[in-house]
């Protein structure tokens, strides 16, 4: 049965960067029918609302989503759409839910990744990516979600855990897996080089599971090897496997991070800019604010995670092993390893996550608040919380510089996105980074026009993941809208209390479906998976 609605008197921000004008937008049957300034009161639309001059612009896409297992527990994603978002991009840092077909894969898998994608109560029943597809339209979504597939998946499921190179038989294979996922549907293919078991990748091996994109003209999505003290080395790895094979790439969570690099962002981007001068097509998101969010157990070196999760709980209890994490933390003396203690301080590494009653007093208290508490180094501290609360504990880390953030933020190819964990005592950003954009950084700071910072949530990652039917208010394109009051719209989330959903998101619309109507969720679930 087709239907129509049309929003009158809006101020229509169209997500390409141009100025807003005053108009009219017509939705029929999930597209955008009509976009025009005229008043059209002929017009025959099943409703009408009165916008009364507030923005309408296109429905955020969060470019660095990890609701891969949220979005199948928790459909309505509201803490995601209450900000605005209508599309998530997930299989991030190299970690997606598939392909995987090891032998009890998905539950060592699962119990891996709990840092990151949380606990879940769905049951795995899908093997490749287009099952698991399958397995969000079959539950239903407020949002619409699009999967990259894994570096990490696919090595898991060839090698485990181990911290070796692949022969030329286990490379072959996760190149197959690569292109399985990427005929399934999947938009792209991403690693996260800072994490097991995709650290222990040499360049040649991740050159070779990119090129897997070329005939698809899909992203290579990173993690690049390093953020702090060996930045520079690890972009260029990137930028250059992205010129040999030709393909788009994408820069996830760009930062300078730790204290070496305060003050680089500058340097950063003319590289960025050099790439593209060479012919790189080069994009990267970026979320606002200066602290990330991550796993506990990415502060352990990587041989603590090359046996599994079995051996890595007897490493977390021997004092010799933890004598040598101490040694090689403080020391820095892994080349190349992305130390994130020593680049960023004990100080500066608080814990997010635990959800035991008995535990939650460590959410929000630094690992050297909690040392010091019980007389102990900070390695030793990371080893116990970990023994006590279990592997899958997140960590904020205060690594950043706000000039930097602000510097990068304005640039004019980097766009926006989340990477927003839940659970705990979440990042404030998995409540707010959006509005924080458009109430802290548009409306106080001018740091971005109201326009070109929708443009950065909106097309321009539509763009880099290849949407083409998403991102811009014009005829024919899906009907993802967000509706919203500039003058109000700004996060209410923080780190002390960021459970806090923000303020000025009136309606968001998700294939001309209303999810939040009047601030409030609908319950709706009108979205799915995105297959490319």
């Amino acid at each position: 049965m087709s239907s129509s609605l049309l929003l009158e008197n809006a101020r229509v921000i169209d997500g390409t960067g141009a100025p807003w004008f005053r108009g009219h937008v017509l939705i029929a049957d999930g597209r955008i029918e009509s976009v025009r300034r005229e008043r059209e009161p002929t017009i025959d639309a099943d409703e009408r609302i009165d916008i009364d001059g507030e923005a309408v612009c296109p429905g955020f896409v969060d470019l660095h989503s990890h609701s891969d297992l949220r979005i199948l527990d928790e459909p309505t994603l509201e803490p995601k759409v209450k900000q605005g978002i209508t599309t998530e991009i997930l299989g991030q840092d190299g970690f997606s839910m598939a392909p995987m077909y090891r032998d009890g894969g998905s539950a060592e898998w699962g119990d891996h990744l709990e840092g990151l994608a949380g606990e879940s109560e769905t049951e795995w029943t899908w093997g490749n990516v287009a099952d698991y597809l399958d397995a969000i339209d079959e539950r239903g979504a407020a949002v619409n979600a699009a999967t990259l597939v894994g570096h990490g998946t696919v090595r898991y499921d060839a090698l485990g855990m181990a911290d070796r190179d692949p022969t030329d038989e286990e490379l072959a294979r996760m190149a197959d897996l690569v292109t399985e996922a990427l005929e399934d549907g999947a938009i792209g293919f991403s690693t996260g080089l800072v994490y097991p078991p995709q650290v222990n990748a040499t360049t040649r091996e991740v050159a070779a599971l990119a090129k897997c994109l070329v005939p698809h003209g899909r992203p290579f999505v990173a993690h690049i090897r390093s953020e702090g003290r060996w930045i520079w080395d690890a972009f260029d790895e990137f930028v250059d496997i992205g010129d040999d094979a030709r393909i788009p790439i994408h820069v996830s969570h760009f930062k300078v991070s730790g204290r070496s690099v305060r003050g680089t962002a500058g340097r950063l981007l003319k590289l960025f800019e050099a790439a593209r001068d060479r012919g790189v097509d080069v994009t990267a998101d970026k979320y606002p604010y200066a602290a990330g969010n991550t796993m506990l157990t990415s502060v352990l070196p990587p041989w603590v995670h090359a046996d599994g999760l079995d051996r890595l709980q007897e490493y977390l209890s021997d004092e010799a092993a933890r004598n040598r994490m101490h040694r090689e933390i403080e020391g820095w003396e892994i080349e190349g390893w992305e130390n994130n203690a020593g680049k960023t301080g004990w100080e500066n590494l608080v814990v997010s996550n635990v959800e035991a009653d008995d535990l939650a007093h460590l959410n929000g208290r630094s690992i050297a608040e909690i040392a010091a508490e019980r007389d102990v180094r900070p390695i030793d501290a990371v080893c116990d919380v970990l023994l006590e609360a279990g592997t899958g504990v997140s960590m904020i880390t205060h690594s950043q510089s706000e000039a930097d953030v602000r510097e990068m933020l304005a640039h004019e190819y980097v766009a926006v996105g989340t990477d927003a964990l839940f659970g705990g005592s979440p990042h404030p950003r998995t409540y707010g980074a959006y509005p924080r954009i458009l109430g802290h950084y548009v409306r106080d700071e001018n740091l971005l026009t109201l326009e070109e910072a929708i443009r950065k949530m909106t097309s321009l990652p539509a763009r880099a993941m290849g949407l083409n039917r998403k991102g811009v208010i014009r005829p024919v394109m899906d009907a993802d809208l967000v509706v919203f009051r500039p003058h109000v719209v700004d996060e209410r989330a923080t780190f002390a209390d960021p459970r806090q959903l923000p303020s000025g998101i009136l309606h968001v619309l998700v294939d001309g479906e209303f999810v939040v109507r009047d601030g409030e969720l609908t319950g709706a679930l009108p979205g799915g998976a995105i297959r490319a």
